[in-house]
């Protein structure tokens, strides 16, 4: 049986101001935007293209989450958004003020810089070798 991600939850502080950074600076498409119960929503944010993983934005419920936006990874990059265009992204993103934390560099994997979402979370934007 074929498996593959679907998708990842992404603490947020509000759905509204995560998805004017995912949607209205990284160019992501809205693919579910679903009242729950109560404040609850069900969120889910993809890449221009993408076909599989995709990103469910989750709106810290409790203190301890709250505590973990923009950090769910210990200051690490978890999040690697690959693209066919390397050059064409990076120039869009600083266009649209996304911060990068570095210079592109060429790994023998590919182009990649880091930047940072609205929160502090670190994301390779990648062009594979």
């Amino acid at each position: 049986m074929p498996q593959h991600l679907g998708l990842v939850a992404l603490l947020v502080r509000d759905y509204d101001e995560a998805m004017a950074f995912y949607v209205g600076k990284l160019g992501f498409g809205v693919v579910e935007d679903r009242q729950l119960e109560g404040e609850k929503r069900w969120v889910v944010l993809a890449p221009p293209g993408s076909r599989e993983a995709r990103l469910l934005l989750a709106r810290a419920a409790t203190p301890e989450q709250a505590a973990r936006i923009g950090d769910q990874a210990g200051g690490r990059v978890f999040l690697f958004l690959e693209t066919d265009d390397f050059w064409r992204d990076y120039r869009d993103y600083r266009a649209r003020d996304v911060v990068f934390r570095e210079a592109p560099r060429e790994e023998a994997y590919g182009t990649v810089a880091v930047f940072e979402d609205l929160y502090g979370n670190a994301w390779d934007l990648l062009q594979r070798a």
